[in-house]
């Protein structure tokens, strides 16, 4: 493995770890009366602005011309990763719950393989498949605990959890497209623009709470850290792997981050199905990017 690859996958595992936060700052905005659709519209909103900042003092305004083709892949990204998968993600939530939701997600790996399979023509090894198998079963676990009512579920939820799934799973795919022909902070900023002007369709007009500073300052650090920093690293990750099937596995590790930040501080327990099923997506991670045998 070269030192490019490596240098990926930890770009990949850093912006996934800041993704694990996600829940701690959806639960403090929750506190402070923000919606679900408020919530995914003002973490758009605030990368877009950041990121367009940094980009442009890094790489200045010329920076932003690109070719249609990379620009049709930062709207896929904005559109369909960012904007619907938000709308997914939180319409199963309140149909489903976080447990059944998150579960659900972890259908982005194999999304993931299939896509690049059809698009990049990646050969789909038996090591892959395991290690897509192991890491999908440890999210499970992970999440579950080995516990799952799945009696009385809506199927409206269902496919909304579904559906988050796949569109989530299609982030590296687009994130890979867009990167062959411009850098990953222009990348991203479009993707934060295009997201935020569909979900304003959603949002607008603004409730009251809107304008209170808590919401706001909270707002903003969650586009920071976990939004335009964790994609940030992620789309550069990306850029320098060089099997795109690999990206979603490597990426579950988010799930781990989040039950360990639900433990710190949230003070939630971790049973011994839970660390069977951590156990399992960093052996999934291991397993993906490193041969066994010939």
């Amino acid at each position: 493995m070269s030192s490019t690859e490596k240098t990926g996958i930890l770009d990949v595992l850093i912006g996934a770890t800041l993704w694990g936060s996600i829940g701690v700052f959806v639960l403090f905005m929750n506190q402070f009366g923000s919606t679900s659709i408020l919530t995914c519209f003002l973490r758009m909103a605030f990368a877009f602005v950041i990121l367009l900042v940094m980009t442009v003092y890094q790489f200045g305004w010329s920076a932003f011309i690109i070719d249609k083709k990379s620009l049709l892949a930062c709207l896929l990204l904005g559109l369909i990763c960012q904007g619907i998968y938000n709308i997914f993600y939180n319409e199963a939530i309140l149909d489903l719950g976080m447990t059944l939701s998150a579960v659900l997600l972890n259908l982005a790996p194999l999304c993931g393989m299939i896509a690049s399979r059809l698009l990049f023509h990646e050969v789909l090894t038996k090591q892959k498949l395991l290690s897509m198998a192991v890491c999908i079963a440890g999210c499970c676990l992970t999440v579950t605990g080995g516990h799952l009512e799945l009696s009385t579920l809506p199927l409206t939820g269902l496919l909304f959890g579904i559906g988050s799934g796949l569109t989530y799973g299609m982030t590296s795919v687009f994130g890979r497209m867009a990167g062959f022909r411009c850098n990953a902070w222009v990348m991203s900023t479009y993707s934060y623009l295009f997201a935020a002007v569909f979900l304003l369709f959603f949002t607008y007009p603004f409730p009251p709470q809107t304008y209170e500073a808590p919401l706001l300052i909270t707002g903003f650090l969650y586009a920071l850290i976990p939004t335009a920093l964790g994609y940030l690293f992620y789309y550069q990750g990306v850029q320098k792997i060089t099997e795109n099937s690999k990206v979603p596995v490597i990426a579950s590790i988010e799930t781990v981050i989040s039950a360990l930040f639900g433990v710190f501080l949230f003070h939630e327990i971790l049973g011994p199905i839970h660390i069977l099923g951590i156990v399992l997506v960093m052996g999934s991670i291991v397993m993906m990017n490193y041969k066994i045998g010939d």
